[in-house]
């Protein structure tokens, strides 16, 4: 992707604190796996410590129901070029190892799907058509 890549997390604010923070970094981990330049860069200090980097731009975590976010996944699937898009699909959260999960996406439509979060990753003018009317999570 260029230097022209926007971030967006999109969650259900009506998530528990603690599944809602599991969604948003699950996501986050896939979209550094399909864009490992956000973050693949290390930093060191003046003492010489070196660290791995989290983010080379802002990710936005926003807010809209479950509705709202597959809507925007379906638009975001559909379009062309590059893009990152992570959807984190309400059933997901029962299976507890991802072999289980790859083998049960055959057998579900996303558009029926309840969708808990969402991950975009694109053109800053594709991310802002998609998200502009979103709130920041408070």
């Amino acid at each position: 992707m260029s230097d022209d890549v926007r971030l967006a997390i999109i969650v259900n604010p009506s998530l528990p604190i603690g599944l809602l923070a599991n969604t948003v970094a699950a996501i986050a981990i896939g979209i550094g796996a399909k864009v490992p330049a956000l973050g693949a860069s290390q930093l060191v200090d003046r003492n010489g410590r070196q660290i791995d980097i989290s983010a080379n731009r802002p990710v936005p975590v926003l807010q809209a129901d479950s509705a709202v976010i597959r809507t925007i996944m379906l638009k975001a699937l559909a379009a062309e070029g590059e893009r990152a898009v992570v959807p984190f699909p309400a059933f997901a959260r029962s299976l507890h190892v991802f072999s289980d999960y790859g083998a049960a996406m055959p057998e579900r439509d996303l558009a029926g799907e309840e969708i808990d979060g969402l991950g975009l990753g694109g053109p800053d003018k594709w991310i802002r058509s998609l998200t502009g009317a979103l709130k920041l999570l408070r």
